[in-house]
């Protein structure tokens, strides 16, 4: 019965994540803010707000900084593979796709994360600033540098400026949009706790249960827009989903760090958890590597071995 409810409230978690995407792009055409800012950090923070809530739930109300590690690590593993699998799918078409500079700047900034996240773990990076581990103000450093690249980015494509028809105003989207996110958190809370009873009655570890059942149903927002995206042959957007939530993933940690008060949120206690750092640290430079040169070569063997770093952390 808890797995049919793990599933029921997962899928409540995708459709309300669904919708609230909606919403976004809503505003987006109803607005003139940027639609560089609104798809790279708007849509992706909100499609990781499950992130968000879950991984705050593990640690602050479960008492479990290794669940919600797993999470982050797992999703954003998870969020990588899928997106390698996508790019082999649609390989042909997406070898002639226009792909936006910026998405580089994002990619290296999580790579740098992946890096302190490392140097903590090796006892360089693990000292605290006011009980705020300074990994944590590494990651929203970067955060910040992203965000302020993104928005620095000026337009786009003829596609993103067309405007959608809609009867609703700009008020009721925006109260639409709140309703929505509410709706996310309160699940987002409740498939913690069920993700924390599954993993004892398994006997799994902190980070492998994160990584599996909360990294994945948590991740599943992003995974459904983006599917939808490549079939729309929209690849520049899908991907700055993918790597713009990756990134708000990771500034997650930094929340929770800072909720988190007097206990470290770096766990590596875990084996699991390492195994996500590692196999996230080799794929998020390759595909910068695809960003950066993009050749037949590149486009096929760099996809190909983010499936499988996935693949090689479930095994």
């Amino acid at each position: 019965m808890i797995y049919l409810f793990y599933l029921i409230v997962a899928a409540g978690v995708v459709y309300l994540s669904q919708k609230a995407s909606e919403y976004v792009d809503l505003i987006d055409k109803t607005t003139k803010l940027s639609g560089a800012f609104i798809g790279g950090i708007m849509l992706s923070a909100v499609t990781s707000l499950p992130e968000l809530f879950t991984s705050v739930s593990a640690t602050l109300f479960l008492n479990k900084p290794g669940l919600c590690m797993g999470n982050i690590l797992g999703s954003n593993l998870f969020n990588l593979a899928v997106l390698g699998s996508l790019i082999l799918i649609f390989l042909k078409s997406f070898c002639k796709a226009r792909i936006s500079s910026g998405h580089l700047a994002v990619t290296f900034s999580t790579t740098l994360i992946y890096i302190a996240i490392m140097l903590n773990m090796n006892h360089i990076l693990n000292f605290e600033i006011m009980t705020v581990s300074i990994t944590s103000f590494i990651i929203l450093a970067l955060y910040l540098f992203t965000l302020k690249n993104l928005s620095a980015e000026n337009g786009g494509s003829e596609e993103q400026q067309q405007l959608t028809v809609t009867d609703l105003t700009l008020k009721q989207i925006v109260t639409r949009f709140i309703l929505v996110s509410i709706g996310i958190i309160v699940l987002s809370i409740i498939i913690t706790y069920i993700t924390d009873d599954i993993a004892e009655r398994l006997n799994l570890g902190e980070g492998l249960a994160g990584a599996i059942f909360l990294g994945v149903a948590t991740s599943l927002p992003e995974v459904s827009s983006t599917i939808a995206l490549f079939r729309m042959r929209s690849y520049d957007i899908a991907i700055g989903n993918i790597i713009g939530s990756n990134i708000f993933n990771f500034l997650v940690l930094c929340i929770a760090d800072i909720l988190y008060i007097g206990q470290g949120i770096y766990d590596f206690s875990d084996p699991k958890t390492l195994s996500l750092l590692v196999y996230g640290a080799v794929a998020t430079p390759l595909f910068m590597i695809l960003l950066k040169a993009r050749n037949k070569t590149t486009q096929v063997l760099c996809p190909f071995a983010m499936v499988v770093c996935y693949i090689a952390f479930l095994l």
